[in-house]
């Protein structure tokens, strides 16, 4: 038939494409472009046992042609129809730029990798978005500190190319907004334990109004509040830690949870967990064995080990292994 022009607005290049190349099945397709994967080793088994058929359907090619439109732009702006890019940060500040490859003091923690070619890309597109995510907060106790400031030394994202913005708390879609509106979304993810001083911060640098309240919606922004509400749902076996699979035992997983969760909680609170656990402490119930095991607490030698014991033993309880 020779050759047709792509362009379907001609009543007669329409009919001979209808007429001649299309079909009930998708010839030697490509699902998926793929730059490199990342998963449990479980993950790598299923890749390595996958049909030939299959497996033909995953392209691995080039970062340069996953992370950006350069090169075939016309093409890839098609293939990337509603396009939505993801990925994680260190730091956000209120303004909406990031963090993610370094911080402030000038120690470099990562490369920069495809993130803002990622975030440029989504700006490229008419309808592409940028998603970064980042934890509201990071260490646990009197070291604890919030992920969302209000400002930062260091930028990996520039405000300009501020977008969405996803916390454990909320999503923050900053894209065209004011600066005010874009502090405001950002000031209703971060954790509420931070959300005073960041307001009354962006309030002295006046780029917030003194008459600005943050909502009652948005005050409850605690991982006691995330837990509360999770619970029914973990308790049917839903949102797993892992969701993807994971190379941790099931008694790894619990103690890394429950060790972070005791070492996020103040003094006095943990004080409060050991009386009210002191029976467990001095004679540990038969469901802590595992986790005591696996942490060769099992025969404790001396002071130092049976003090380590404690601490896991709390830990578990107040992670609600007990109840």
């Amino acid at each position: 038939i020779g050759h047709l022009k792509a362009d379907l607005s001609e009543p007669a290049n329409f009919e001979a494409i209808c007429s001649h190349c299309l079909g009930e099945h998708l010839t030697n397709p490509t699902l998926v472009h793929g730059g490199f994967f990342l998963g449990p080793t479980s993950f790598y088994n299923a890749l390595r046992e996958m049909p030939d058929d299959l497996r033909e359907q995953i392209c691995m090619t080039g970062v340069n042609q996953i992370n950006q439109l350069y090169g075939g732009e016309a093409l890839r702006r098609v293939q990337r129809k509603h396009a939505r890019f993801i990925n994680t940060v260190l730091k956000a500040t209120l303004m909406g730029s990031v963090a993610s490859d370094g911080l402030e003091s000038g120690q470099v923690l990562s490369g920069v990798g495809g993130q803002y070619n990622f975030v440029s890309q989504a700006h490229a597109l008419e309808d592409g978005r940028s998603i970064l995510c980042v934890r509201a907060t990071r260490g646990g106790g009197k070291e604890l500190e919030s992920n969302i400031v209000w400002h930062y030394g260091h930028t990996t994202i520039p405000r300009h190319l501020r977008d969405i913005v996803i916390s454990e708390y909320g999503i923050a879609d900053l894209r065209g907004k004011t600066d005010a509106d874009v502090i405001a979304a950002m000031i209703e993810i971060a954790d509420s334990r931070f959300q005073a001083e960041l307001r009354d911060a962006a309030i002295k640098g006046g780029k917030l109004s003194p008459d600005y309240v943050i909502p009652d919606t948005t005050t409850n922004n605690t991982p006691a509040m995330l837990r509360a509400r999770l619970k029914p749902y973990r308790d049917k076996g839903l949102f797993p830690t892992f969701p993807f699979g994971t190379d941790f035992t099931e008694e790894e997983i619990v103690l890394g949870r429950a060790l972070r969760g005791l070492n996020s909680l103040s003094t006095p609170q943990q004080l409060k967990i050991a009386l009210g656990n002191i029976g467990s402490v001095l004679k540990p119930p038969i469901t802590a064995e595992p986790y005591l095991e696996r942490m060769g607490l099992t025969q404790c030698e001396n002071w130092q080990e049976r003090k380590l014991a404690g601490m896991v033993i709390l830990a578990l309880a107040n992670d609600g292994l007990f109840d």
